[in-house]
């Protein structure tokens, strides 16, 4: 059984509590992303579940925060049902979807998924108010912080986008009225789709936080120009987003090319402690790195490949930063 021995004791309990059973069918490793948690795919009674073993527990990974954020989502139809969550022992047993490629069997165009995205982060943005953890942005100064802490880009490489993001901190305040139930890590990799529809998984980063997190993390991954943009927005507000709505998704989308930059760049730095990565945020291009992923030329299993991944996040927020629109962004909401 690939279960580690000491966590079985706890896997056999969420089995009989759910099933009456702690006999599975079959069971097998399923590789996950970057939290740390091992999951697997299990069959009981010939019926498929995931099986999810939480391997690290700290005040960010807190089981008993973002459990309640899934049972909310997975109430609201937009998260897989949860069948067993025990905060304590860190073991989940939810429904298994069969997951099929949204970016390249999607029964429908690029438009179709999108109104489809927009309309499920406003369901979920509308749903019972998940538990507070922290300020958005007192959060993304912490993620600065630890990233600095590493060493790994030369002070020299990242002080323009340092002074830049202070400017951006010195004006984006949170509004109150933009407090969500919010998912705040909706990459590709936790989208997923089972032939019909969109599910929504991994909510250990979701608790009570700007709407605009969850608008930006789609609007940079699922659209790709002006006009799918314009339409993500329309379809989330209803109607064309006004001058403030649209500045501050302006603002937070760049806030989140660095936040994946800094993650990345950060958990890459804990595999070669003390080591410096040459060179200042020169590299492939994001939409390069994206481009070559999808065509099997860029890898992102290595060190290598993970710091020019991060590096070219880091860019693209600096170069975003840099541009006219977002300084007229940075103009209304300072007015």
């Amino acid at each position: 059984m690939p279960i580690p021995h000491a966590k079985r004791p706890d896997v056999e309990r969420a089995l009989l509590a759910t099933f009456g059973t702690a006999e599975m069918d079959s069971i097998a490793t399923i590789s996950g992303g970057l939290s740390g948690a091992l999951t697997y795919r299990i069959r009981v009674g010939a019926i498929a579940y995931l099986l999810r073993v939480e391997t690290q527990r700290d005040s960010f990974k807190d089981p008993d925060r973002w459990y309640r954020c899934m049972a909310i989502a997975a109430k609201a139809c937009l998260a897989p049902r949860v069948r067993y969550a025990d905060p304590t022992t860190g073991v989940a047993i939810m429904e298994f979807i069969p997951e099929q490629s949204w970016a390249l069997d999607y029964a429908g165009t690029r438009e179709d998924l999108i109104v489809e995205a927009a309309q499920a982060i406003r369901a979920l943005h509308q749903a019972p108010a998940f538990p507070p953890l922290v300020d958005y942005m007192d959060g993304m100064d912490a993620v600065w912080a630890g990233f600095q802490a590493t060493g790994l880009l030369a002070p020299e490489a990242i002080s323009e986008l340092l002074d830049r993001y202070g400017a951006v901190r010195a004006v984006y305040r949170t509004d109150p009225a933009d407090l969500v139930s919010s998912h705040n890590d909706l990459n590709p990799r936790n989208i997923l789709y089972d032939g019909r529809r969109l599910w929504f998984i991994d909510w250990e980063s979701s608790f009570l936080a700007d709407r605009h997190v969850d608008l930006a993390t789609l609007a940079n991954f699922i659209t790709h120009d002006t006009a799918q943009e314009d339409l993500l927005l329309r379809t989330y507000f209803g109607q064309a987003p006004d001058a403030r709505q649209r500045a501050r998704h302006a603002v937070m989308r760049q806030v989140n090319h660095l936040f994946y930059g800094l993650i990345m760049l950060t958990a890459v730095a804990r595999m070669r402690p003390g080591e410096q990565a040459s060179g200042g945020l020169e590299g492939p291009s994001l939409a390069e790195i994206h481009q070559g992923i999808g065509a099997g030329t860029f890898l992102l299993d290595g060190w290598e490949g993970q710091v020019a991944y991060g590096k070219a996040r880091l860019a693209q927020a600096l170069a975003g930063m840099k541009s006219p629109e977002f300084a007229q962004a940075v103009s209304v909401l300072t007015a």
